[in-house]
C-alpha cells in the first residue's frame, strides 16, 4: 500500500510570509487592523483583520502565537440535561438583523477560570447552571484542552468549548441589549430540527448537533464495512 503524503502548495524553502507592520484603522468595540506582510517573492501584501484587543495586546498576541499557549477570549457552553436534552438559545444578533440559533456563550473576564466563566454566562443568559454536588462543585463540566478560533481568516477571537450537565436554577439576568430566548432540544428531535430550521445557525452549534444527529465517522465505518 502506498504511504499517503501530504503535499504542500507552496515552496517551503522560500519561507512563510514575514509580518512587517500592524496599522490600526478604527477603534470601538471591534477594532480593524491592516497587516503588512512581505511574501517569499518579495512582494508586499496588505491584509484586513478585526479584533477586540487594543493594538499593543493584539501585536503581542500574533507575534508570540505558537510559542505560548493561546489565551481564551470567550466560552461556548454545550449544556445537556438529565432528560437527554440540549440547551440552546434564540438570540437577536445585530450583524444578521434577526434571531439566530446558538449555544449559550459569552466573553471571559481577564484571569477568570474557564469553567466558572461558562457557569456565569450560563446563569446570566439562561437561568441554568451546572449540576453541582453537595460541595458546590460541578458534577460534570469539561473544557476543551485548548481554545478554537472563530474565523482564522478574519480575526483572532478564541473560544473554549465547555461541555456540562445543566439544570434550571433561576431566572435569566441578561443585559438590556441582549434579546435571548432559551429552549431545550431533545436528542431525538435534533435531526428534524436541523432539517426544518431556517434561522441562522452558529457554526459551533451546527457541528455539535450534526454529530449528534448522525456521527460522521461512525457512518463512514458502517459504509465501509
Amino acid at each position: 500500500m502506498e504511504e499517503d503524503v501530504c503535499a504542500t502548495s507552496f515552496d517551503e524553502a522560500a519561507g512563510l510570509p514575514e509580518l512587517l507592520d500592524i496599522e490600526q484603522i478604527s477603534g470601538g468595540w471591534i477594532k480593524k487592523y491592516i497587516l503588512t506582510y512581505r511574501l517569499s517573492d518579495g512582494r508586499e501584501l496588505k491584509y484586513d483583520v478585526v479584533s477586540r484587543k487594543e493594538l499593543n495586546e493584539y501585536r503581542r498576541e500574533i507575534e508570540t502565537l505558537g510559542t505560548v499557549a493561546p489565551q481564551v477570549d470567550a466560552v461556548c457552553i454545550v449544556g445537556h440535561t438529565h432528560n437527554d436534552e440540549f440547551l440552546l438559545i434564540h438570540e437577536f444578533r445585530f450583524p444578521m438583523n434577526r434571531m439566530c440559533v446558538a449555544f449559550p456563550a459569552g466573553l471571559r473576564e481577564r484571569g477568570e477560570d474557564i469553567v466558572e466563566c461558562a457557569a456565569r454566562e450560563l446563569r446570566e443568559e439562561t437561568g441554568f447552571d451546572f449540576v453541582r454536588d453537595a460541595s458546590g462543585s460541578p458534577v460534570r463540566a469539561r473544557a476543551c484542552v485548548q481554545p478554537g478560533f472563530s474565523s482564522l481568516g478574519m480575526g483572532d477571537e478564541s473560544i473554549a468549548m465547555v461541555f456540562a450537565e445543566v439544570e434550571r436554577v433561576a431566572e435569566p439576568r441578561s443585559e438590556s441589549t441582549e434579546y435571548i430566548e432559551t429552549f431545550l432540544l431533545p436528542r431525538a428531535d435534533v435531526p428534524a430540527f436541523l432539517r426544518d430550521n431556517r434561522d441562522p445557525l452558529s457554526i459551533r452549534c451546527q457541528l455539535v448537533l450534526e454529530m449528534v444527529a448522525e456521527p460522521p465517522f461512525e457512518f463512514g465505518m458502517k459504509a465501509g464495512a
